[in-house]
């Protein structure tokens, strides 16, 4: 029987690279439907219904949230845990509704505890709070995995979530004070470079990155993740969670993030630390052994790599990206 997969939040960063590895591989068994927010408001139920009744899925993607960078979340937690528990409830329950064989829902490490020991695995989730500048957002997404063992418990509905280390790449929303830390790198660097004091040389210009720079994060480039993606939905038939990680010894620090983005730009100008701004959380190292054990082979794009790549997306898309 051919699966109908619809793709919730499939405007963004990771619906895009979903769709661009479906066209690639062009499924003859497989109809995969894309929606953003301009098609279905997924905090009210009644549209979410909607949804759901226009294009009858089998199976269901759930990638749509209320998202943003460190300062955003900081200055908004009540928002993202409403809206995000919202969404997730509305759309799960229509899941359940339309009798969907297996739906698969986005989490993030950000939900792991704050004070905890690393790396963290999926046994973790739930043993302590997470890191308080995003807690709203973080408690959100850990319910998506409590309505999962509900549902498995009660109609033996196989609801699933995965885990996803940062994510970056082409799509990805650019706008400063929103966006996530790369694609806000991008887009202030760019600004540096091209669009603030053009009569200046490029070599008196200098990159402030917010933070000491010190951090330590795992980023996994959208395609790979587009890819590990589709894997869970047609392989992995689980109600616990799993972690699509890079391995933990490709941990970078954000210096080495501004560092590679002003390579990529071609940037001749310093690269300097602002200790004034927050850090946020200093790591939240993730283990990827359960992914590794079923996909031992898996091989992920190379960070420096996939920077180049993003940047130049970035710069043959200005006029259209997201900013």
């Amino acid at each position: 029987m051919a699966k109908t997969v619809l793709v919730t939040g499939g405007t963004g960063l990771v619906g895009k690279a979903i769709e661009a590895v479906i066209k690639e591989e062009n499924p003859s068994d497989e109809k995969w439907i894309f929606v953003g927010s301009k098609e279905a408001d997924l905090t009210d139920l009644a549209s979410t219904r909607l949804l759901f009744e226009r294009y009858q899925p089998t199976h269901v993607v759930h990638l749509a949230a209320m998202v943003g960078g460190l300062f955003h979340n900081m200055s908004n937690n009540l928002d993202f845990l409403r809206k995000n528990i919202q969404m997730n409830d509305n759309v799960l329950l229509l899941c359940h509704e339309h009798k969907i064989k297996k739906a698969v829902s986005c989490l993030s490490t950000c939900v792991f505890p704050d004070k905890t020991s690393y790396p963290i695995d999926e046994t973790m989730i739930h043993n302590g709070p997470p890191h308080v500048s995003n807690y709203g957002y973080s408690h959100a997404k850990r319910l998506i995995d409590i309505t999962n063992r509900a549902y498995f418990d009660k109609f033996g509905h196989i609801f699933t979530s995965v885990i996803p280390c940062n994510v970056f790449g082409p799509n990805d929303n650019f706008a400063p004070g929103v966006g996530h830390v790369i694609p806000e790198m991008i887009h202030r660097l760019h600004e540096i470079m091209c669009i603030k004091d053009t009569d200046k040389p490029q070599e008196e210009k200098v990159f402030n990155v917010f933070g000491s720079g010190k951090p330590l994060r795992q980023f996994i480039y959208s395609l790979d993740l587009a890819k590990l993606f589709i894997w869970v939905l047609r392989n992995y038939d689980s109600v616990d969670p799993i972690i699509l990680s890079v391995d933990e010894a490709t941990e970078v620090t954000i210096a080495h993030v501004a560092h590679s983005l002003a390579k990529a730009f071609d940037f001749k100008g310093r690269v300097e630390f602002d200790t004034s701004k927050a850090d946020g959380q200093y790591k939240k190292t993730a283990s990827n052994a359960k992914l590794r054990k079923l996909l031992p082979d898996y091989q992920f794009t190379d960070f420096d790599v996939a920077i180049k790549a993003t940047v130049q997306w970035y710069l043959e898309n200005y006029d259209t990206a997201r900013k």
